[in-house]
This record gives C-alpha cells, sequence and structure tokens, in this order.
C-alpha cells in the first residue's frame, strides 16, 4: 500500500507495473485475504496499525477484483484508468510538435508494438497495454531467472525509455506544469 502510494506519485509506469504484480500475488492467494496474510504479507513484518492498513488494502483489492470478475486474469478497472490517462497523455504529446524526443521514442517503438501485437490474441488493446504488457512479462521471467534474448532486452530498453519519459510527462501534467501549445 505505501509502495504503491510513493510510486503513484513518483514513476506512475511503475506503479502499474507494481499495481498488476499485486494482482497476481492476490490471485497466487486464491483471493483469500487469510492466505495474502499469511503468505505474503507476513514479510513485512507490519506491527499495529501499519498491520491493519496492508490487510485492510489487500482485502479490498481482493474485493474489487471479484466484484470486477477479474479474478483469474484481465486487471482492476483502477489500472485500467491509469492506462486510459496515460494514452490520452501520450496522443496529446504525438499531436504536439513541442516534444520531438518522445515522439522519436514513439516511433523507435512501433514496430516492436506492431510485432507483439500480431504475435498476441488481444489486438484491441490499448499500444500503451501491449508495451505494459511486454515489460510486465520480461519482469516476470527475470524474477524466475529466466533469460531474454538480446533482442528482446533491446526492446525493453526502448520501451522502458519511452514509458519512462511518458510518467515523467505525466508528473509534470498531474503538477500543471506541462504546455502542450
Amino acid at each position: 500500500m505505501y509502495i504503491a502510494q510513493r510510486l503513484k506519485e513518483q514513476n506512475i509506469a511503475e506503479y502499474l507495473l507494481y499495481m498488476w504484480q499485486v494482482e497476481d500475488i492476490i490471485r497466487t492467494n486464491h483471493l483469500d485475504p487469510d492466505e495474502v496474510k499469511r503468505n505474503y504479507l507476513v514479510q513485512f513484518k507490519a506491527t499495529g496499525k501499519t498491520e491493519k492498513e496492508l490487510e485492510e488494502w489487500y482485502t479490498h483489492l481482493i474485493r474489487m477484483m471479484r466484484e470486477e470478475g477479474v479474478q483469474e486474469h484481465g486487471h482492476l478497472q483502477i489500472n485500467k484508468n491509469i492506462i486510459l490517462l496515460l494514452t490520452d497523455l501520450h496522443n496529446q504529446l504525438l499531436q504536439s510538435s513541442k516534444f520531438p524526443f518522445y515522439t522519436a521514442a514513439y516511433y523507435k517503438v512501433l514496430p516492436y508494438i506492431v510485432e507483439l501485437r500480431n504475435k498476441g490474441d488481444r489486438k484491441d488493446i490499448p499500444e500503451l497495454e501491449t508495451c505494459f504488457d511486454a515489460l510486465y512479462g520480461v519482469m516476470l521471467l527475470r524474477l524466475q531467472k529466466k533469460s531474454v534474448s538480446e533482442e528482446t532486452a533491446r526492446a525493453v530498453a526502448d520501451l522502458t525509455k519511452m514509458l519512462g519519459m511518458l510518467s515523467d510527462y505525466y508528473k509534470q501534467d498531474k503538477a500543471g506544469e506541462l504546455k502542450f501549445e
């Protein structure tokens, strides 16, 4: 919960990947608050108010996952909304002549996006979600100590750079510091 709050303020891309990981942790623990507590939260050694807040946060997310029908796969609406916000900002950045470095970063990753979409079965999702899917997939491979090809590593580096730029622009936009024209 505290990690999520900090990430949401500092780096929206990392926040989204973290929240996807939280969704998977909840699924791994069968959407059972007691299992989450026993198998996952115990490692944080939280006590008192902090422990209770963590348990309540996870229980709330579990309830939301059930209500939204994402027990087995998919993402919570709060996470989908982040993709929508980022997509809107992404489109504004591309339409403005004031952000040539972002536009260049996007066109550099566009072939990867097209390739990933052609390989996958979810062609109707936003381009940015495709980017996040790729980063999340590689993150999972690395957590499992599996290797990734040089080509995949290059693609991930470029995707990370573009999403990092987008995160920085998102933070500026939320602070009212971003001017499009």
